[in-house]
């Protein structure tokens, strides 16, 4: 399985690329973007003399992707593909430091929800020009979420490469136990099912949740409800509005159908109790279903994924993803280009999500619409349909991961029983307008 630690890390993670990516926009902020990169007409075409293509990631020992950097290669053997590795959880801070020092690689693959902040910096180079030009990318192919991530100011200064959609994993065996016929498809269905599949003398629960991930499992619910973390601008607190709170409340109130022993573990760890059958429903995003293949293969047959329930705003659910990115201190633009733009060729795409022993998918409507995804790996495909119920935030707020640190921290309390789901949205809400108001 690959990793994408920033996804699911600890809001602190995120509070630590807030601090240096504010740090640094004084060094970047004051750069205009070049809007004249990747003018021109027709496909860009390969250098005349040998030139180094930077590639900064967590992924360049990924044997798939040395293998299409050497096809590559031998495809434009004027430029070369130079790796430069960070682990998951370092790579951001890692990146904004040499963004800020003006060393910066040519391209990156990053979180994709990170892209708006460093296009807002000046940081990154608009794709448009580039994407007019190519037969390959087809901006309205991407899934409108994935594309959400990577726009800022009505521009796309990023590809969408990988991701992945939140869904329900549920277990077979102890829903025929319980006699339910099949997944819950409502919110009210949910909450019965989670009821009938607890027994807490007996050591099993309907659902596992997490009071370190409080807010990262609470979006979700959130965006069913039809709420939202902020207001459109970005400017102030949304996630304690009328839908925030009932979303909460419903949230929180599930928490007397979870295994107390795991309510202080983490979404990773917890698959335990999913394993062994303690637990009969686990939300979780795709990277799950891998894991389950590859650490408990005797369970197969056990469990099934499907949709998340449906809340009063329909069928939403959260994206995660990755995306691949130029920055505008490169030297060799359209070498660069031609990496991203082979990178993002269909076959490509299906050969580093589905077709790999992970659980990515690919984050085009072209791929994930064909039959090939469902032939190739089954399980993926109640994720891959609900990739147009994805729910993307437009907002790009360097402030925001810290209010989300504190909200964590106040559904954590309402989880554990020492607040309700009222007091924990009116406190987080308190302290993060005080963050925002912050100059």
């Amino acid at each position: 399985m690959r990793i994408h630690g920033s996804r699911t890390a600890p809001a602190i993670i995120m509070l630590a690329l807030a601090t240096v990516l504010s740090l640094s926009a004084c060094g970047s902020e004051a750069k205009n973007a070049n809007t004249d990169i990747g003018k021109g007409t027709g496909a860009v075409k390969d250098p005349s003399s040998p030139q180094t293509v930077t590639f900064f990631s967590w992924v360049g020992n990924e044997p798939q992707m040395k293998k299409m950097a050497a096809e590559f290669h031998k495809k434009h053997p004027n430029i070369t593909i130079k790796f430069e590795n960070a682990p998951a959880e370092q790579a951001q801070q890692v990146l904004s430091t040499r963004i800020a020092g003006n060393t910066a690689p040519d391209v990156a693959y990053i979180n994709a929800s990170d892209t708006s902040d460093y296009a807002a910096r000046g940081a990154l180079v608009d794709l448009g020009n580039y994407m007019n030009r190519s037969e390959v990318v087809k901006p309205d192919d991407y899934v409108d979420g994935f594309r959400t991530f990577v726009t800022w100011n009505g521009k796309m200064w990023g590809l969408p490469f990988d991701g992945e959609t939140t869904g329900l994993f549920y277990r077979t065996d102890r829903f025929k136990e319980a006699g339910i016929a099949g997944p819950p498809k409502t919110w009210d269905e949910f909450r019965a099912a989670a009821e009938k599949l607890t027994d807490v003398p007996n050591g099993k629960y309907g659902f596992e949740m997490f009071a370190s991930e409080a807010a990262y499992y609470y979006y979700p619910w959130l965006h069913q409800a039809g709420g939202e973390p902020l207001t459109k601008d970005g400017k102030d607190i949304a996630f304690d509005s009328p839908a925030g709170r009932t979303a909460a409340a419903f949230y929180v109130d599930l928490a007397k159908y979870s295994p107390p022993d795991y309510l202080n573990s983490n979404s990773y760890d917890g698959r335990v109790a999913f394993a062994k059958g303690d637990v009969a429903m686990y939300v979780a995003g795709a990277w799950f279903a891998g894991t389950l293949a590859d650490e408990y293969p005797k369970i197969e047959g056990k469990w099934a994924a499907a949709p998340l329930p449906e809340g009063a705003a329909g069928c939403k659910t959260t994206l995660a993803g990755d995306s691949l990115v130029m920055f505008n201190q490169t030297k060799v633009p359209d070498a660069a280009w031609l990496w991203m733009e082979f990178l993002s060729q269909p076959d490509n795409l299906a050969a580093w999500t589905y077709k790999t022993e992970g659980t990515l998918l690919p984050p085009t409507k072209s791929l994930l619409d064909g039959g090939d995804l469902a032939k190739e790996k089954p399980v993926l495909k109640p994720f891959a349909d609900l990739m147009a119920c994805g729910v993307a935030s437009t907002v790009a707020n360097p402030k925001y991961p810290r209010v989300e640190t504190i909200l964590n921290e106040e559904l954590s309390k309402a989880i554990y029983g020492d607040q309700t789901a009222a007091e924990a949205l009116r406190n987080a809400a308190q302290q993060g307008r005080a963050i925002l108001g912050r100059g």
